[in-house]
């Protein structure tokens, strides 16, 4: 009497069975983009205190488009600064007197003294247009135009570097399962759900976490949105470090601890809580840090459910069906919380010593005489006889 009688329930891995949202406000969305957005930051100048930061977070085409133009202002400015040089020692006005010693050789406008700027910070060096001897500022300015060229390659090159290798597209290739489930384990109510790794190349120190999102109002009255509960995948026992070679079910046991300890299927339904899961590890290939994320609320956790087997032994080797990765199926599991579970297993449990009439005391349907009586039988020690006057 303890099972629940499930609604039959068909699923499959593809997107068309899958429960429509629209009405329902994710804190993260299922691809595992945060679904907050910062407005009225005053203090913005602590985005350019961290510039390379700034510049790495931008979309591609606000990046790309600052590494054009810091390298085009870049070569004006100094392009200029040629052409000024120029100007002021006189060599625009000496183009064709070959006993005049100009700052730059081929020099003859600011088109050419832009070209030159790209040729010395770039060093490239045609050869064609060279500095002489016989100007000291433009040696300086050589100088100055090498040292800051070779910081603004190293930074936009960097922050490219950076931009490119960086591990998001690396968390698209871990998937988690569309759906949890709930369901018995050993004996015990457990959450779970799964993930796996689409990539032969491994994710090194796997480790997952899980957060359960939901607002409280605290004995005080104070209300705190969306307060993060910790829900424990196996924490103190280290199950939640992963060797993700194969798809994985991670489990967490409904006990007096967790946050679901008296939450039934009725009131699951009714629930407005969303549970976060992160997955983090190194990419094998290039030792960066990658995290992987995604959510559940409440209609997506399936009470009475476990996942399909995706496992199969082959000749030599263990193959994996990505095809039934987000398959479950229909199991008999306990409708009622975790903690209504236990109190009826205790009570399953009780010893053979209570007498009959006791147990009718304790259940409210004995009359108050003999609950009296039976009360009075077991201070004595009388079971035997409280058993016997309660059969009659």
């Amino acid at each position: 009497m303890f099972y629940q009688k499930m609604v039959p329930w068909t699923f499959s891995s593809g997107a068309e069975n899958l429960p429509t949202q629209e009405c329902v406000q994710r804190y993260v969305q299922k691809d595992g983009k945060c679904n907050v957005h910062h407005g009225n930051v005053r203090e913005t100048y602590r985005y350019l205190t961290d510039i390379f930061t700034t510049l790495v977070d931008l979309k591609w085409h606000f990046n790309i488009f600052i590494f054009v133009l810091v390298y085009t202002v870049t070569w004006l400015f100094f392009g200029f600064m040629w052409w000024l040089i120029a100007y002021l020692r006189g060599d625009l006005d000496h183009i064709a007197d070959n006993l005049w010693t100009p700052c730059v050789n081929n020099l003859n406008g600011f088109v050419s003294a832009f070209l030159f700027s790209i040729e010395t910070e770039t060093t490239i060096g045609y050869g064609y247009r060279v500095i002489t001897d016989k100007c000291p500022e433009g040696i300086v300015l050589l100088l100055i135009q090498s040292v800051l060229g070779s910081i603004v390659n190293a930074f936009m090159v960097g922050c490219m570097f950076v931009k490119i290798s960086q591990p998001k597209k690396r968390a698209e290739t871990l998937v988690f399962s569309t759906n949890a489930v709930v369901s018995m384990r050993d004996g015990r109510l457990c959450l779970m759900f799964r993930v796996g790794d689409l990539r032969n190349s491994h994710i090194v120190e796997a480790s997952i976490r899980a957060k359960l999102i939901k607002s409280k109002q605290t004995k005080e009255g104070e209300f705190i949105p969306l307060n993060q509960t910790d829900i424990n995948v196996g924490y103190d026992t280290g199950d939640d470090r992963l060797f993700l070679v194969s798809p994985l079910i991670i489990c967490h046991e409904i006990n007096q601890n967790s946050p679901f300890w008296e939450i039934s299927p009725a009131h699951l339904a009714k629930e407005e809580l969303e549970i976060v899961v992160i997955l983090e590890g190194m990419v094998e290939a290039t030792g960066m840090t990658c995290q992987a994320r995604s959510s559940y609320v409440s209609s997506e956790i399936k009470w009475g459910y476990r996942f399909t087997p995706v496992l199969t032994l082959e000749d030599g080797f263990y193959e994996v069906d990505y095809n039934s990765f987000h398959d479950i199926y229909e199991t008999n599991t306990p409708a009622c919380s975790a903690r209504q579970l236990a109190d009826m297993s205790g009570r399953a449990r009780l010893p053979l010593t209570w007498s009959m009439g006791s147990k009718l005391s304790q259940q409210g349907l004995a009359p108050e005489a003999e609950r009296r009586d039976s009360r009075t039988a077991e201070r004595n020690g009388d079971v035997a006889n409280a058993e016997s006057e309660s059969k009659v």
